[in-house]
């Protein structure tokens, strides 16, 4: 779930080469970084250094020193250099520890009151974030920070999103778009050039600012790595996941903390990169950057459109015994000669009746043929339309409750590349399958449910075919589900629902084909299907009335599962799909543990299953508890990591079930799975947490 950023590249990166240092060049997109190592100097290579206004001194830091401000004159001057007028993506992270909160909005940087800043949130004891220009130009954290303590805040702004982070976690977030306005005041740290006077009172440390939105991962990144904590590469331009609409690419990256030299693998093979391949392995390097699609580099011919790339760094230094460190697997696309991004997206649901279809040109296209209709074969067949020059299309007002289908071919003055046939429904039909339409790793015994359209009855269709589906069934408006059995692993079904109104002259509504994939492995819990809906709601499915945990019973269970206000599962820090389950543990007791009492899926040998997997995640402000997972409330299997709870991102850990049949378990009946903190056995007073659980499930040997 990430979004398609589209980069225009320009050798200029090249230039990266003249820096004095490698780390100077480490993130392509930093701007500039004040360690306040006792000076105000800028550490990006970017020559940004600041002058020290008033009288600030420097203390013992969160790495090295901080500048320490006293709230009455305090600052350091950056200026107001063209590098600072960032208007579409911004990063800045910093570390703050607060004196005092001694008048509103102390400010720890500015760019004017008009364009981006950060600050006390007003009056308040937590921090804010701006974006002058913007719709959405201020965010307001939650957590009080003036507690003497040193806290990292990052603040993202990503074209859609701006984004709080404490402490590596999101605090808050805040719709928002637009450019960010250019201001013609400078860069204050420490106090609001714009509006004078709401001087920091304290100290801050480690200020980096990006032209770049990094990720929650990468805030993290930055959070560690100037304690020399994060060994891997990081950083990657592309982005990782990014259309990139060039033929040649210069890839670059943030250095490991202890690289020397970097093992760069580069490809168009997943499996290839990360195996290493021979083929993919374009050598070791000292530089932080690899361009490819030019003659004399990877790939001399040029990337291909349509094709996908896949690039590894691996960090070498030989004097550490740990390298080296193999780093995560990075992609980027190159956009296809065909049509793509169909708006309506394809399969849309509720389209209004009188839509403008639009998509974005296939690269390198300059003539457009567009093919449109309400049956699918006679739009993929279609041929001999007339070409245009624009990327919209109106196909007049359309009927309601109906499925139409459209394929938009490309010209590029040398050959003509056919479309994918795209489809919407518009208003009145039924729609919000569930399953999602396309969804995979679907569990086995899914209910399937839909919202009505405009019919008082439906009849539903179903199989493994599309070509020939089963009618199933039928029913009247207000009984929109299906039950289709168990079903098969790892095979793709396919339903539809049409419907019927005989007081209606359009009826009957032919619906949309749906689909979905069952998974290859067991579902115990994937935290999809909890709501929010009253107890009284037959319904209601809320998170901490199946995951029971230690609320009414404080005194032997510190655990608490679920947010305090809806939504009571987490819908923003998820593994897989839209929601996890947070549960915050207090070992004060001895133990914090939650239980799921399984009314399905209790056996746990069918089709050759042998590993338990969970996901999780914990925090760095987290007590080192140990995890723990228990069967049927008696067989006990700990993670033998001592600080896993202090995992500030998601681990899996696979559990061989043959641990718990060894204490007595039948495999083939399990009741119940207990997720908790501590010794479940002989608990023991400790500390206290967050931790996120997420896709539980149950896997076949690997193949």
């Amino acid at each position: 779930m990430f979004r398609k950023l589209i980069y225009l590249s320009s050798f200029v990166f090249v230039l990266c080469l003249v820096l004095t240092s490698i780390a100077e060049c480490a993130d392509p997109g930093l701007v500039a970084w004040y360690r306040f190592d006792g000076d105000a100097l800028d550490s990006s290579g970017n020559e940004l250094h600041g002058t020290e206004m008033g009288n600030p001194t420097y203390e013992v830091g969160v790495f090295g020193q901080a500048i320490s401000l006293d709230g009455d004159g305090d600052y350091v001057d950056c200026g107001l250099d063209p590098k600072f007028d960032i208007t579409e993506f911004i990063t800045v992270t910093y570390w703050i520890k607060v004196v005092a909160f001694d008048r509103g909005w102390n400010t720890v940087f500015s760019r004017g009151d008009d364009s981006w800043r950060s600050s006390r949130a007003g009056e308040n004891n937590f921090m804010e974030a701006a974006v002058g220009g913007t719709a959405g130009n201020w965010t307001y954290g939650v957590t009080p920070v003036d507690d003497e303590q040193w806290h990292h805040i990052g603040w993202v702004y990503d074209g859609t999103m701006n984004y709080l982070y404490l402490d590596g976690e999101i605090d808050a977030t805040e719709e928002n778009s637009g450019e960010i306005t250019v201001s013609s005041f400078p860069l204050y740290i420490g106090e609001n050039s714009g509006a004078t006077g709401r001087f920091w009172n304290g100290l801050i440390d480690d200020v980096q600012i990006y032209n770049r939105p990094l990720t929650q991962e990468e805030i993290q990144i930055v959070m560690l790595s100037s304690a020399g904590d994060y060994p891997q590469a990081a950083g990657p331009v592309p982005a990782d996941g990014a259309l990139h609409a060039d033929t040649w690419v210069n890839m670059g990256w943030r250095a490991g903390d202890f690289a020397v030299s970097h093992d760069v693998y580069f490809g168009d093979n997943f499996d290839d990169v990360d195996a290493g391949a021979e083929s993919t392995f374009q050598g070791n390097q000292t530089g932080t950057f690899l361009v490819a699609g030019f003659p004399g580099f990877a790939y001399p011919d040029g990337l291909v459109p349509g094709t996908t790339y896949y690039w590894r760094i691996d960090e070498v230094n030989d004097a550490e015994p740990n390298s080296p460190w193999k780093g995560e697997i990075w992609s980027f696309s190159i956009p296809p000669k065909t049509a793509y991004f169909p708006d309506p997206a394809d399969s849309a649901e509720s389209v209004d009746a009188d839509v403008q279809l639009g998509w974005t040109a296939g690269f390198g296209a300059k003539l457009h043929t567009v093919y449109f209709g309400d049956n699918f074969d006679e739009v993929d067949n279609a041929a001999g339309g007339l070409p245009q020059g624009t990327l919209t299309y109106n196909p007049g007002t359309l009927k309601m409750a109906k499925t139409y289908y459209w394929r938009v071919d490309e010209f590029d003055i040398v050959e003509t590349y056919k479309g994918d046939v795209w489809s919407f429904t518009t208003q009145g039909a039924v729609g919000g399958p569930n399953p999602a339409n396309g969804a995979v790793d679907v569990t086995q015994s899914a209910i399937l449910s839909w919202t009505p359209g405009f019919g008082t009855s439906h009849e539903i269709y179903f199989g493994s075919d599309a070509s020939s589906l089963e009618l199933k069934g039928s029913g009247n408006l207000g009984s929109e589900s299906y039950d289709p059995g168990q079903l098969e692993w790892d095979t793709t079904y396919y339903w539809r629902i049409d419907e019927a109104d005989n007081a209606n002259a359009d009826s009957p509504w032919t619906g949309p084909l749906w689909s979905f994939t069952t998974a290859n492995f067991l579902i115990i819990d994937d935290m999809e299907s909890y709501n929010d809906l009253d107890p009284a709601d037959p319904a209601s499915n809320r998170i901490f009335n199946a995951w029971l945990d230690g609320f009414n019973n404080p005194a032997i269970n510190g655990s608490v599962v679920g947010n305090a206000n809806p939504p009571f599962a987490e819908q923003t820090i998820v593994n897989g799909g839209l929601q996890s389950m947070p549960m915050s543990y207090d070992n004060a007791v001895g133990k914090s543990e939650a239980t799921l009492t399984l009314t399905s899926n209790r056996d746990w040998t069918v089709n050759g299953v042998n590993t338990l997997t969970i996901w999780f995640r914990g925090s760095s402000d987290n007590a080192a508890e140990t995890l723990y997972v228990a069967l049927n409330d008696s067989a006990v299997v700990n993670n033998d990591v001592p600080d896993v709870a202090q995992k500030g991102s998601w681990n899996q850990w696979n559990i061989d079930l043959q641990a718990f049949a060894d204490q007595g378990v039948n495999l083939a009946n399990v009741t119940s799975i207990t997720l908790g903190l501590g010794n479940m056995s002989n608990p023991v007073a400790g500390g206290s947490g967050m931790m996120y659980f997420d896709d539980i499930q149950l896997h076949p040997p690997a193949q």
